[in-house]
């Protein structure tokens, strides 16, 4: 995807932003007794196309039902390779009508992330389940809304933190959270990679780019999972860029971050669009768990003084494991495993860590 495509897509989505509703889109919520719940992705972008649609041939919970797109010839190639009806294929101005498609019972936003806020909002007015990839959204407020929304329209919202769905994350967790090394003294975190484009959404402010939206959230989760804890404050804070020329007027390419935690525990945080870097290291009082990478797509390794902590799988296993998660957890009325709630709190560290770069000064987040 480059930046001017989906800019347009922006365009369009705004053209419409007037929602219209037939007097019945609330009612078109699940239907009782599916057996498997029929997922729309919104947006069809390398993730959608490479690991979420791939993903959806493999879940038990779910499947893929129907498509978004503002692009006709992507809208043609995934109704032969999928066998998707025409009545189950949507543009962005027609959006609105899905709420009149029985076929759907979720709707998976994988837009940029200036567009999330939108499009939840829209498709939890449709009476639609709601599926958000990470980040959340562009700001705090916005992830209130959204959760207000979903809330108000009796919905349910999950974010897209696969990771959080997967066993070794569950295990050092466990570790971690049961203290079964003794308490968390120090944690450091890094996510990154060495990113060659110019021109995609990620290195446009206006659409959320730069590294701490995109690969920053990974960080900001090893912190918060591997302390088990909520940060009090970023300490401090500095954005950078080796490449001026791609990423202009501060958007940053590269964004070191220290937090604090209860009990005086620190985490130092990395992210970056001109690094490959992928660690977590939690520091705890009879020994460490080191897992490197602990993000990656194919799986997670990591040891520690209790073992090895390695369950292998293929790509897209942990998309499948986490809409599968999240589908069963909406047809048995559960809470979802990642709520809307752990998307707002990750935006808020990544809203106080801006500020810190910017004013050099610890920020307070309680």
């Amino acid at each position: 995807m480059t930046y001017s495509r989906r800019d347009a897509i922006k365009t369009m989505a705004l053209a419409s932003s007037a929602l219209i509703f037939s007097p019945n889109s609330l009612l078109a919520a699940t239907r009782p007794g599916k057996e498997k719940l029929g997922v729309a992705l919104v947006g069809l972008g390398y993730y959608s196309k490479d690991l979420l649609a791939p993903a959806l041939q493999q879940t038990a919970n779910c499947y893929l039902a129907g498509i978004v797109t503002g692009t006709p010839s992507k809208a043609e190639d995934w109704k032969q390779k999928y066998n998707i009806p025409d009545k189950n294929i949507y543009n962005y101005q027609n959006f609105d009508s899905i709420a009149n498609n029985p076929d759907i019972d979720v709707v998976y936003v994988v837009l940029p992330p200036s567009m999330h806020h939108e499009y939840v909002l829209r498709a939890a007015k449709a009476g639609k389940h709601v599926w958000c990839e990470k980040p959340m959204a562009m700001t705090a407020r916005e992830c209130q809304e959204m959760i207000d929304a979903c809330r108000k329209n009796k919905r349910s919202l999950a974010i897209g933190y696969r990771l959080q769905h997967e066993p070794n994350t569950q295990e050092y967790r466990r570790i971690v959270n049961n203290k079964l090394l003794g308490k968390v003294r120090k944690v450091e975190a890094a996510a990154g990679y060495h990113d060659n484009r110019t021109n995609h959404w990620k290195q446009s402010r206006e659409m959320g780019g730069g590294a701490l939206y995109d690969m920053g959230v990974y960080a900001i989760q090893g912190a918060r999972l591997g302390t088990g804890m909520e940060p009090l404050a970023v300490l401090s804070a500095e954005t950078s860029t080796t490449r001026p020329e791609i990423y202009k007027n501060g958007l940053d390419e590269t964004v070191v971050a220290s937090l604090e935690f209860p009990g005086g525990v620190i985490a130092d945080i990395k992210t970056s669009f001109g690094e490959n870097v992928n660690f977590l290291n939690i520091h705890c009082e009879k020994g460490d768990l080191n897992l490197a990478p602990y993000s990656g797509y194919s799986g997670i390794r990591g040891t520690s003084p209790l073992g090895e902590i390695r369950f292998p799988y293929q790509v897209p296993w942990q998309q499948a494991k986490q809409m599968d998660d999240d589908a069963l957890a909406i047809m048995q009325s559960k809470n979802v495993i990642v709520p809307g709630e752990e998307g707002l709190r990750d935006i808020k560290v990544v809203e106080a860590i801006y500020k810190s770069a910017a004013t050099r000064q610890r920020v307070n987040l309680l």
